[in-house]
Order: C-alpha cells, then sequence, then structure tokens
C-alpha cells in the first residue's frame, strides 16, 4: 500500500486538493493507496510533552507510515521551505523505521514559478539523513492557483507527469521490495 501524505494542516489547501487527484490517478492505475492527512493530526500531538511520550491518539499516523510500502509527499512552498508540521510529523515518527529503506516519492506545489523546488530539495536532505530511498522522478507544479479549477488540473502535460510518476513510483516500490 503506498500512502499518499497531504504535506500541510491549512484547512481547504491546495495540498490536499492535489493529493486527492493523486489518489484518483493512483487508483485509475490499480495502484493501492491510502491518504494520510496532516490536517487531521490531534491537537494533542502539538503539546511539548509529547516529546517524550506520543499520545495514543498519534499511534494511527506512525502505524500508517510504518505499514507503509513507500510514501509520496505532496508538499506546498511556504515562506520558500515546507511547512513546520510537516517537519513536526517527521521529528513525531518512529526514528529510524518509519523511513529506513523506505520508497519515498516527492510533488512539490507552489504560486510561485518554481513549483515548491525549494521544499523538495530541503525535504531530500532530511530524507537522505533518515535512509529513504528518494524517487529520482519529482513533480514540481508551478502556479498551482492557475492550474487548478473547480478542484481539477487543468494542464493535460501536467497530469502525464503525475500519472507517470505514479507507474514509475510504483514499479520503483516493487523493484525495492524484490
Amino acid at each position: 500500500m503506498i500512502t499518499l501524505l497531504s504535506g500541510t494542516n491549512r484547512p481547504g489547501s491546495n495540498t490536499r486538493l492535489i493529493t486527492g487527484i493523486l489518489e484518483s490517478l493512483y487508483t485509475k492505475a490499480g495502484i493501492p493507496c491510502q491518504v494520510l492527512d496532516l490536517a487531521d493530526l490531534p491537537a494533542e500531538i502539538f503539546s511539548p510533552a509529547s516529546y517524550a511520550e506520543k499520545p495514543a491518539s498519534f499511534a494511527p499516523f506512525a502505524e500508517t507510515i510504518l505499514a507503509s510500502d513507500g510514501v509520496v509527499i505532496v508538499t506546498p512552498e511556504y515562506n520558500g521551505s515546507f511547512p513546520g508540521v510537516l517537519k513536526y510529523f517527521v521529528d513525531m515518527l518512529p526514528f529510524p523505521e518509519s523511513f529506513e529503506n523506505r520508497p519515498v516519492c516527492l510533488v512539490g506545489l507552489a504560486a510561485g514559478m518554481w513549483g515548491a523546488l525549494r521544499s523538495v530539495e530541503q525535504l531530500q536532505v532530511i530524507l537522505g539523513y533518515r535512509n529513504a530511498h528518494v524517487f529520482p522522478a519529482r513533480v514540481f507544479i508551478p502556479g498551482v492557483n492557475k492550474v487548478l479549477k473547480d478542484g481539477q488540473i487543468q494542464d493535460p502535460a501536467l497530469l502525464q507527469r503525475l500519472q507517470d510518476q505514479a507507474t514509475g513510483f510504483a514499479s520503483f516500490v516493487a523493484s525495492l521490495k524484490a
């Protein structure tokens, strides 16, 4: 099972819309997937006491990552980086097993012209430290506000890149499992 991680907790985010589109593309391709949305994180995870002992309500989030064959991280760019909640989520996951030898795929989106290039590159550094296997075919979505209309991607070439990434990542995951 591949987990599609919506990398922000912002309500009504474009990140969640893109994650939903990815879910549809994976499903149409016959690739088993599930969405994990950081907007659903339990409030108690943000207590400073959570560093010492994770609340029981966080366990399903950690278990989802640990049980995943691969993880697709969909990240927006906020102020030249990825959202703090995404870094916090990674910090709260069990170390090292959450990403150790786990295939990870990256999709970045931004209102600006670079499509979250900085966010994705910064995540690659963290995932490298965590010994993840980062799929090299990243997809960047610049001008996301112009690309999305009525919750759908209007650019057929971008949709094709996302579809190609999905099928390529599924093959990457399968090859690493073999």
